[in-house]
């Protein structure tokens, strides 16, 4: 594929990812708009709102400064007429890291994915900078440099995820096979690297799974209180469907959270609070239906839950030990302390960066301390995916993982020696009869052969 091209098709996925986005944000205050203000509408604001929201999903926070006549008009205290929203709705962030992954993949495939990263980039950069500079309102804006630069970081860190990924299996023929080199000469060390990340990989799969599974339970079990709020908010179907989508917009910000809740440290709504295994303390809550689903009061007996991250990490170290051993690397116990090491790290630098954005400011007032706190969290978890990993991965071999391996060793050494046996069957002393067996010429002794037309016995 020419250099052009995997430019050009990197510079589209980039333009799809920003479109969507953008997208899922116009339609429905499209709808809003017209089904609310009618023709009385200020079109004029549509498109400044839609884009200040794309950019705080990507991480930018947003400031919100509330005119005197709408604190008036609504009764809200002079105190909360500004604040600043800084928890992600994380749905955005995630659908352009995936899309970027994707594109990244697919330009490494192409053998020039260092080219179609930075094009896919400065594409993004561009968008995010024309959205910046046009889509301002003084209501609720975010900070200028923060807009124009979180976009596309994001889809940088993806695509270059998606596209180094691809490359350390396929090689590229340039740095990452270099690197690649340098690593394998290592010797037992070697496997290290690569399976530390792989073993990342599906313990965050895993406890983001659990978490995804916390929040279902939590939607049955509450979900009267849920419904109760929605009907306490006293809105009509349109609100109601604004209330609704832009829960969902933050349905991954709630795993993140429900993820620190099993993990131990839990989380805050509001300065003051803590919604933990070891207990719940909550004061006045805002009314938003997605409140519903925090727990009343827990019990110091419910961190045993603690268990489900450590089964995640165990999981994983086996995961990985599984394919060190059908790739036949067994490996020795430092360097196998070391992957279980590294998945614990790499686990908690991952937990950080998702608890940053998914904490911080959700309101004025006492609300200004929201969501999981990073350090404790990234801890937390590490720690006890860690602990799971290195069970499994510093477990003593069981006999049949022993015994595979002397199969797999049994099985080469067969195949190394099968060539010296299909070289006699080349040899000119050796011909073939019509029935496939393999017969010696006139120079030797002579099996007889058989007529195939004759009957068998």
């Amino acid at each position: 594929m020419q250099r052009l091209l995997v430019a050009i098709l990197a510079a589209v996925d980039a333009a799809i990812a920003a479109a969507v986005g953008l997208a899922v944000l116009l339609a429905p205050l499209t709808l809003l708009w017209t089904f609310a203000f009618g023709g009385a509408a200020d079109w004029g604001a549509l498109w400044p709102l839609t884009g200040t929201l794309w950019q705080f999903g990507h991480g930018a926070p947003l400031s919100i400064d509330l005119s005197t006549e709408i604190v008036r008009s609504v009764g809200i205290a002079p105190e909360a007429a500004a604040f600043t929203l800084s928890v992600t709705p994380l749905a955005l962030l995630v659908f352009t890291l995936l899309f970027a992954a994707r594109s990244g993949t697919r330009a490494a495939r192409a053998g020039a994915w260092p080219l179609g990263v930075g094009a896919g980039t400065a594409t993004m950069l561009v968008i995010a900078a024309a959205v910046a500079l046009t889509a301002r309102i003084d209501a609720a804006h975010t900070p200028l440099a923060l807009a124009i630069l979180l976009p596309p970081a994001v889809y940088l860190l993806g695509a270059v995820a998606g596209a180094v990924r691809t490359v350390w299996e396929d090689g590229d023929g340039g740095l990452i096979d270099r690197v690649h080199d340098i690593v394998d000469s290592w010797g037992d060390w070697g496997p290290v690297p690569a399976a530390a990340v792989r073993g990342t990989a599906i313990a965050v799969t895993a406890v983001t799974a659990i978490g995804a599974l916390a929040v279902a339970l939590m939607t049955l079990l509450r979900g009267g209180d849920v419904v109760a709020l929605f009907q306490a908010s006293r809105v009509d179907a349109l609100g109601a469907t604004v209330l609704t989508l832009g829960q969902l917009a933050f349905l991954p910000t709630v795993i993140v959270w429900a993820v620190s809740w099993l993990a131990g440290p839990g989380f805050a709504v509001g300065a003051g609070t803590a919604v933990s295994p070891a207990g719940t303390q909550l004061g006045v809550v805002p009314g938003i239906p997605l409140f519903g689903l925090l727990p009343e009061n827990t019990s110091i007996w419910m961190l045993i839950v603690i268990l489900l991250p450590i089964g995640a990490g165990a999981f994983a170290g086996w995961a990985v030990r599984s394919r060190l051993v059908w790739e036949g690397t067994p490996l020795g116990t430092g360097p196998r302390l070391a992957i279980a090491a590294g998945i614990g790290a790499l686990t908690a630098g991952v937990a950080a960066i998702a608890a940053v954005l998914a904490s911080g400011s959700s309101g004025p007032g006492r609300l200004a301390e929201t969501g999981p706190a990073p350090l404790a969290f990234a801890l937390a978890l590490g720690a006890e995916v860690l602990v799971g990993a290195a069970i499994l991965l510093l477990s003593p071999r069981h006999r049949d993982e022993l015994a595979e391996e002397r199969t797999d060793r049994w099985r080469a050494e067969m195949a190394a020696s099968a060539p010296a046996f299909d070289d006699r069957l080349d040899r000119p002393d050796f011909e073939t009869s019509p029935l496939g067996a393999t017969v010696q010429s006139d120079e030797g002794f002579r099996l007889p052969r058989r007529d195939p037309a004759d009957p068998i016995d």
